[in-house]
């Protein structure tokens, strides 16, 4: 990207983090964030994540800085030449996930996930789930400990462990994804357009109450959630040259 000289940094709250944000800071002055070129988030994916969320309205690109435990959305951290690092990087656009689900009472939740949106059983038995894609029914019932739709970005993270696809950033497809399928046994899911709008209705949802988590956003006791890729919205991200999401999600596939 082209020279940004006016910098945010935000952190996490982890004393690494917050020693880190002191120490750059220092180094190369940190505005407000309402006079920010470029933000500089330090933290692990999740605090990218709730960055990403919380700016999404200003269109602003967010380098992040590994000072966590998992750093997929991450640089490496470095204390020295960080303005260069910056105006070498390469920008990936993702969109996120729109999700409105409806409760037993009536009640909406509608949120935003760019990693997936997951149902989740919240009972002891395993949830029953129809699901529909793009108005036709695809699956009469699914028996399952939950299900979810990843995007490209988040295929590496719940999906990949509940043994779903590994998806290349220009793939332009949504992984489907069954944790535990009991019925039909051991389904290995579906790869579906990012234009699909997935559908979910929950059988039986008294007996086998299931919940529903967008990036952390959680809505309980659900009767229906309804998926769909959300193109208004998009994430600018950085990455230092060669280390971008296409080819981390290409190494992952040969670990």
């Amino acid at each position: 990207m082209a020279n940004a000289t006016k910098i945010t940094f935000l952190a996490s709250e982890t004393e690494v983090a917050q020693e880190a944000l002191s120490r750059l800071s220092a180094a190369c002055g940190s505005v407000p964030l309402e006079e920010a070129e470029v933000i500089v988030a330090l933290g692990g994916d999740g605090f990218m994540l709730q960055t990403l969320h919380a700016t999404q309205a200003m269109d602003l690109p967010v380098y992040g800085m590994n000072c966590g435990t998992i750093g997929f959305l991450m640089n490496e951290y470095g204390d020295e030449g960080l303005r260069e690092r910056l105006a070498a990087a390469e920008e990936e656009i993702i969109n996120p996930l729109a999700m409105r689900a409806v409760s037993r009472d009536g009640a909406v939740h509608e949120a935003l996930a760019i990693n997936e949106v997951a149902l989740l059983r919240a009972g002891p038995q395993a949830a029953k789930l129809r699901i529909t894609v793009d108005g036709k029914v695809r699956m009469e019932e699914l028996v399952c400990d939950g299900a979810l739709v990843s995007t490209p970005a988040g295929s590496t993270a719940y999906n990949y462990s509940a043994h779903g696809p590994i998806l290349p950033i220009g793939a332009e497809v949504l992984a489907l994804t069954a944790m535990a399928a009991f019925r039909p046994r051991r389904w290995r899911g579906a790869l579906l357009p990012k234009t699909a709008r997935v559908r979910f209705d929950v059988l039986d949802p008294e007996k086998r109450p299931v919940m529903a988590d967008a990036d952390g956003r959680s809505a309980r006791d659900v009767v229906s959630v309804e998926v769909r890729s959300e193109p208004a919205i998009r994430h600018r991200i950085l990455f230092d040259p060669g280390h971008g999401l296409e080819e981390r999600l290409t190494r992952e596939q040969f670990v």
